[in-house]
């Protein structure tokens, strides 16, 4: 138990030293994190792409694009890490002054404490500063970022997660996020910023090992909260393509619904 612990310290001195050298989305279902984390040394590049469903006046821009590597940094098997960093863009309009952030995560596979223990996972996403851009309007949407603030970056996104595997059903994951007070709002401009995350995934064996299924639920009244479905397919061993609907609680603050394409792909 005591060399457990040691490795968990360890584990979480590299993760928040690394954190502060990155400056975002970890490993994920479609829209919510999961308890998956990258192999040490696999670098998984994504390239994440979401179109408006359509053409409601405070609509998302045509096309939100969001790429950046995540990385597997921990070669322990019982405690695993991953960090990386996004740059975000919006179609005719950059992601405000600060397109980059950062995400890490530390957690344990299935099975890994105990037998049945279930995956666990903690970390932070859309890590950086929290940007004033200019006066707010609380309550009326800007219109490029689907915010109803000139609050428009740094989320700072802490999070939890549970998930287990269970026969014929599939993987269940619970948990909750809490983020930054002045860029997670609801309409009116007071803080909402935290909820539960609760998602079902499962490969579907009995079409194909390369088919997977996934549905996530983000709680919070945000720009964030939403409901989203998918589907993936596995190209190869390192190159996978997943495509969902995103559905928005506040369409106000978020915009319209949103199609999503995410490509992955994983070196070596």
């Amino acid at each position: 138990m005591k060399n457990m612990v040691k490795i968990f310290s360890l584990a979480m001195l590299i993760v928040v030293a690394a954190a502060g050298a990155a400056l975002a989305t970890p490993s994920t279902q479609i829209w919510i994190p999961s308890t998956d984390i990258q192999p040490f040394k696999t670098v998984h590049l994504y390239i994440d792409n979401y179109f408006r469903a359509s053409s409601e006046p405070y609509g998302r821009d045509a096309n939100v694009m969001d790429i950046g590597p995540t990385v597997g940094i921990l070669p322990f098997e019982k405690i695993q890490a991953e960090i990386g960093f996004d740059y975000l863009t919006i179609a005719q309009n950059p992601n405000d002054s600060h397109p980059f952030s950062g995400n890490f995560k530390l957690g344990t596979p299935e099975d890994s404490l105990f037998k049945f223990s279930p995956a666990f996972a903690v970390g932070m996403y859309n890590v950086g500063p929290t940007n004033y851009n200019g006066p707010s309007n609380v309550g009326t949407p800007n219109l490029s970022l689907g915010r109803a603030t000139a609050i428009s970056s740094g989320q700072n996104i802490v999070y939890g997660l549970l998930a287990r595997t269970l026969p014929i059903v599939g993987r269940i994951s619970a948990g909750g996020y809490h983020g930054s007070q002045r860029a997670l709002v609801d309409k009116n401009g007071n803080s909402a910023n935290d909820g539960v995350l609760v998602s079902w995934d499962r490969t579907i064996s009995e079409i194909s090992d390369k088919l997977w299924l996934a549905v996530d639920y983000m709680g919070g009244n945000n720009v964030d909260g939403a409901v989203s479905f998918g589907a993936s397919w596995a190209f190869a061993k390192n190159v996978s393509l997943i495509v969902g609907y995103d559905i928005y609680k506040d369409k106000g603050l978020a915009g319209a619904n949103t199609f999503t394409t995410q490509l992955g792909i994983n070196f070596p």
